[in-house]
């Protein structure tokens, strides 16, 4: 079951926390790889609907960030949900590039050796 709703309905349901952020799982649109997670605030949020290339905010540098502006490697939007609770986020991107910062096709490539002992 998926609910569509329209651009200001999916703003208004999403619940961002006391810094005025959200989590955000990017996901690859053609494989449904997990490619990475990172923070929104609403003015990325209205970026990233507005250009379609997704923009994330830095909470280091404490400035947006769009995806790839200075490696090229992009995200461009082609799906976005919006959790039961309103308190996480799901984009599903077409990425061009690696999507970790470290060169990696995502972020998630260290793996336990070991789980459960």
């Amino acid at each position: 079951m998926t609910d569509t709703i329209d651009r200001q309905a999916f703003i208004d349901a999403v619940k961002f926390n006391a810094d005025g952020l959200v989590p955000v799982i990017a996901q690859s649109h053609r494989t449904g790889e997990v490619l990475m997670m990172a923070w929104m605030n609403r003015q990325s949020l209205e970026e990233t609907f507005a250009t379609g290339h997704v923009t994330y905010w830095s909470r280091s540098r404490q400035s947006l960030w769009r995806k790839g502006e200075t490696s090229g490697h992009l995200q461009r939007l082609v799906e976005a949900y919006v959790d039961c609770d309103g308190d996480t986020l799901l984009l599903k991107v077409d990425q061009i590039g690696p999507a970790c910062h470290t060169g990696a096709p995502n972020c998630f490539f260290r793996k336990l050796s070991e789980p459960g002992e």
